[in-house]
């Protein structure tokens, strides 16, 4: 039945199995984009905390495969904060650590692990994927890999957790996508009168799908807001300064090599304010923004923000993929200190 209406079981169709597998979510998004989510091959670099939710998330939904792509070995922080990763895996390379656990999952999904480093890769090796997340690399690296992406035509996402915040980015390029829209219905002339007549009803029995289209930004462009023009002042006042604390953790994370640890806390807290006084200065926005108080919330990984933004990425590459429903535009952050999260738009975008 099913491989009838997707005309087979090839390139895109699904099989009698995989709609018994998959029958709750084709309900929830329809047959379209289920071929669409079974079709497309992701790529995630870093397995780290952030990593234990929607990786999970894609491998359920019925991704076609998914590379987990990681040159560090397991720490001890990885085997409190990594449930793909089994006891007794201290020392081994962290991609391949989560294998088993990971294709144990989901079995129709190709599931890989790549033990190499992501700064070897040749730019034909991200061409093979649809999406493409990276967590825990240097900036430098994510501006590569995101420009590479942008080129080719696939979607980009990164995401981290430092402590009590965390953020994530898109760029899909120019992506299209449908939305469900509750059907608008006019009153028939001279059915009522009075001033009501001309009032549009919505009729919530009733809903059809609206194509939409959407541009991004690349990352680069995106962490370089000219912060000096009248209408980037006037979207200061409004922006979120977990902006702000992003590029100040990531010229942390390019000059020492790492992201700040608990036990180097004293030495980073000090580094991390002045390279904020530095940061902040070049952008020309007042230090001010990023109040002495945010080093005591950004070492390590929290557990619960690590849950929140890898279900918030999944669902976004899920969107992305599926192209059903509008996609964060472009950042997204949160923090787990006020438990709230907010999308920013940012860039010429």
């Amino acid at each position: 039945m099913v491989e009838q209406e997707g005309g087979g079981g090839g390139s895109g169709g699904i099989s009698e199995e995989e709609a018994a597998q998959y029958d709750r979510q084709i309900r929830l998004w329809g047959l379209e984009a289920q071929r669409r989510l079974r079709a497309s091959r992701v790529l995630l670099v870093g397995m780290k905390g952030l990593e234990q939710k929607w990786p999970k998330n894609l491998i359920l939904a019925g991704v076609k495969g998914l590379t987990m792509l990681d040159h560090q070995q397991v720490s001890q922080e990885d085997t409190r904060a990594q449930f793909l990763i089994p006891v007794g895996s201290l020392g081994r390379n962290r991609a391949e650590a989560s294998l088993e656990r990971a294709q144990n999952l989901n079995p129709m999904v190709d599931v890989k692990a790549d033990p190499e480093n992501i700064e070897n890769k040749a730019e034909d090796f991200f061409t093979q994927f649809d999406a493409v997340c990276l967590t825990c690399c240097s900036r430098c690296v994510l501006v590569r890999v995101d420009q590479i992406c942008h080129k080719s035509g696939i979607k980009f996402f990164t995401g981290d957790i430092f402590g009590y915040y965390g953020y994530m980015f898109a760029n899909l390029g120019a992506h299209e996508f449908v939305e469900e829209k509750t059907k608008v219905t006019k009153a028939s002339q001279g059915v009522e009168d009075g001033p009501d007549t001309k009032k549009v009803k919505l009729d919530s029995t009733e809903t059809t799908m609206v194509k939409k289209r959407v541009v991004f930004c690349q990352l680069k462009e995106a962490l370089a807001v000219d912060w000096s023009s009248e209408k980037a002042k006037a979207a200061l006042k409004r922006t979120a300064p977990d902006y702000f604390l992003l590029q100040v953790l990531l010229k942390f994370r390019t000059d020492k090599g790492r992201d700040p640890l608990p036990e180097s806390c004293a030495e980073d807290s000090e580094l991390l304010l002045k390279i904020r006084n530095e940061v902040l200065d070049s952008l020309g926005v007042s230090a001010d923004l990023l109040p002495d108080d945010f080093i005591s919330y950004c070492f390590s990984e929290m557990a619960p923000v690590c849950a929140v933004l890898g279900g918030v990425l999944g669902q976004e590459v899920v969107k992305a993929l599926s192209q059903r429903d509008p996609p964060h535009n472009n950042f997204f952050f949160f923090d787990g200190i006020k438990g709230n999260g907010v999308v920013e738009c940012l860039g010429p975008c």
